[in-house]
């Protein structure tokens, strides 16, 4: 496809009805015929589920449990181990063994607070020591590995963080004209219409999922909506009123699905020339009490476990492991910003250990175009990481500063992270699990409408989207029609996660509009479904994890400055430099909001937010307790974003929402490194932890 520039941002679609609070979100839904739902949650971590007390509950109050399950009691994730309700065990506390429903939220609270189950206690696991999901790969001969004389090891660890959306989880299921419908905050429509279909084992036609406006996601409204659906579904069917629930942020925080905490363990094997023979990685994850999704973030925390870097031998294994807790799940870049952490201070430490130059060494393995790919496939793109590092060197005065706090006892430091991120699902998964599919059409007056499943929660999708599809079709604005999904309306196009929007669908409802501009007939009524299909080089085997693991990657450079109080151990931020390579930016606008939100997020993790599950239960609830960065946490954000057209994206576009995310740590830790002179392993960097290090002898 023709390559061109979008020279200017527009007006976001949605811009008038947020900024004058007309938006409609779940919460704004008004019925008033609703019943609330309030979740009866169990107190233990682990126990045997032997019975439920419930009260006598008055007229139009019910009690909805496993018992009430009309088809398969469990939620249709990607793994089917999460039950829709407990039933006979409970594996975390907090997980649901019923709902009270009724007419009176606050009334439906307190009889929820008299339900009771009863247990017979099991011994919990807490550490990360059962693996319910094992993967490994290799790349080259690892046996050369023995041949190494000396071998470098360290270990590295990060913890939970919570999604902190601006809007907490909500949904409103309703019956209309014989279907259940249903409205909520959430990114993947089609997931909870096949949740629902699977729990309740009816037909597709019997249900229908209609997206309202969504305050924020970042992951944690992927796969949780699916569950709150499925349990609202098996309400539904008993009571049929239409029925709300909607979790205040303390039970937001407490009980729903977190980023994985993980352990990376890393070793080095080098030569005597100081040459690097190999690499062996293991990522472990915290998966909580059921897998749901996380053999997926596992298997993309092992393909990005060498980040940047490029080496004959490579050998990546990882383990999900069981624990008692509450189930991790989705979270903004899917697990490769766990191992992206961990080697880039990794890399940093072993140009130490070899006593060579931190940035030569890092360059010299650095990849580049027609280089194999950590499990085998081809980096078939061009790659501009080198110009990217110059540029935001150049931006942040970063040769000059590193030279100086490195003479001076300043407590400050400047650190420099690379990073890669894979776009779309991995390997065939597109084509093979997706398989995508967009509908578009014109009516009889050359008004066009498209359709999408994917989700605006604050990211510009519908913007964007409908800009790939004006300039395709070469009309004005107004003559396209992009509304919110609705699965009456709408084919599946996948979820909206992964950095998949603008490369796959964005991609594909360009071909789409190309399409039909190529059968275009003025004054007649067209439609046309376009399948999405992928590239023909994407091979994959998901059993070996060989092969071309994304259709394209997108590349970013974070450099941050800090200073750090040496009697309070506090950090301050003192400037941030980043460059990306988002492919072409179809909305350069879009893309710097979803830079300067990336990025503080990435910080929050890397040194403010701690999140501690203390016998199975948070010990941080609220936003009293659980510290996110505001506004003077930050300075000012500098972002360049360098042209580097994807030849299959639309208009040359590639992933930008969890590019944005990657660096932003291990170029913290790398700056926090230089300002106190002790080397960092682990996230998040409390004032606690950094006296720690300070006060350490070693």
């Amino acid at each position: 496809m023709k390559m061109k520039k979008f020279d200017t941002s527009v007006k976001k679609v949605d811009n008038e009805e947020k900024m004058s609070g007309r938006a409609i979100f779940t919460g704004d839904i008004q019925m008033d015929d609703a019943y609330f739902a309030i979740q009866v949650r169990s107190e233990k971590a682990h126990a045997k589920l032997k019975g439920i007390y419930v009260p006598k509950l008055p007229k139009d109050y019910y009690f909805i449990s496993a018992k009430d399950i009309v088809k398969e009691n469990v939620v249709n994730i990607i793994a089917s181990d999460w039950p829709v309700f407990a039933d006979k065990k409970v594996n975390y506390i907090g997980e649901a063994i019923g709902l009270i429903v009724g007419p009176d939220k606050g009334m439906c609270m307190y009889l929820a607070s008299l339900v009771k189950g009863e247990y017979e206690e099991l011994e919990p696991v807490f550490e990360m020591k059962n693996s319910y999901v094992h993967k490994e790969f290799t790349k080259g001969d690892v046996s050369k590995f023995k041949s190494a004389k000396k071998v470098f090891s360290e270990e590295f660890t990060t913890g939970y963080q919570e999604q902190v959306y601006l809007e907490p989880q909500a949904m409103l299921m309703y019956i209309q004209n014989d279907q259940i419908v249903v409205k909520a905050s959430m990114q993947c429509p089609f997931y909870i219409h096949k949740a629902i279909m699977r729990t309740l084992g009816c037909k597709e036609k019997d249900v229908r999922v209609i997206q309202p406006a969504v305050g924020g996601a970042f992951g944690g409204k992927e796969h949780y909506p699916s569950l709150m659906a499925a349990q609202l579904a098996t309400a539904i069917v008993k009571i049929k009123k239409p029925i709300k629930m909607f979790f205040d942020r303390k039970e937001d925080i407490t009980y729903t699905t977190k980023r994985h905490p993980s352990k990376t363990e890393i070793s080095a094997y080098v030569d005597a020339k100081n040459n690097i023979i190999g690499v062996k990685i293991h990522v472990g994850i915290d998966g909580g009490a059921y897998v749901g999704c996380s053999m997926v973030v596992l298997s993309r925390a092992l393909i990005a476990a060498t980040n940047t870097y490029t080496f004959e031998n490579v050998s990546v294994s990882g383990d999900a492991y069981c624990t008692n807790k509450v189930p991790s799940a989705a979270f903004r870049g899917f697990g490769s910003p766990q191992s992206i952490f961990a080697f880039e201070l990794f890399i940093n430490h072993l140009a130490d250990y070899l006593k060579v130059d931190r940035m030569e060494l890092r360059m010299k393995y650095l990849v580049k175009q027609g280089d194999i790919t950590s499990t085998s496939g081809l980096f078939r793109d061009p790659i501009i990481l080198k110009e990217l590092v110059d540029k935001a060197m150049e931006m942040s005065d970063y040769k000059h500063k590193v030279k100086l706090y490195s003479k001076e006892k300043s407590y400050r430091g400047i650190g420099l992270s690379m990073f890669l991120h894979g776009c779309g699902f991995t390997g065939s998964g597109e084509s093979d699990l997706i398989k995508a599919q967009l509908r578009i059409k014109k009516d009889k007056n050359d008004i066009v409408t498209f359709y999408t499943s994917q989700v605006d929660f604050g990211q510009g999708n519908r913007t964007t989207l409908k800009r790939i599809v004006v300039d395709t079709l070469g009309i004005p604005e107004d003559h396209v029609i992009y509304d919110a999904p609705d699965t009456n309306e709408t084919l599946s196009t996948g979820p909206t996660a992964a950095s998949r929007t603008i490369i796959i669908v964005g991609g594909l409802a360009a071909k789409a509009a190309q399409h039909l501009k190529s059968i275009w007939k003025d004054g007649e009524e067209q439609e046309i479904v376009e399948p999405y299909v992928g590239p023909a080089y994407i091979k994959w085997d998901e059993a070996t994890m060989q092969g071309d693991a994304y259709p394209g990657y997108a590349w970013g450079v974070n450099i941050v400055e800090v200073s750090v109080d040496p009697v309070t151990y506090e950090v301050n931020v003192e400037g941030c430099w980043s460059t990306y390579d988002v492919g072409h930016a179809i909305d350069e606008r879009i893309i710097m909001g979803q830079a300067d939100g990336g990025l503080a997020q990435a910080l929050g993790w890397a040194y403010l937010e701690k999140e501690v599950a203390e016998n199975g239960m948070f010990k941080q609830r609220t936003m009293s307790d659980y510290a996110i960065p505001t506004s003077m946490d930050l300075p000012v954000l500098e972002t360049e974003v360098l042209d580097n057209p994807f030849k299959y994206g639309a208009f040359g576009a590639k992933g930008a929402g969890e590019l944005t995310f990657v660096g932003g740590a291990p170029a913290f830790a790398l700056a926090l490194e230089q300002a106190i002179g002790k080397k960092v392993h682990d996230i998040p960097a409390t004032p606690e932890y950094i006296m720690e290090l300070m006060n350490h002898e070693n």
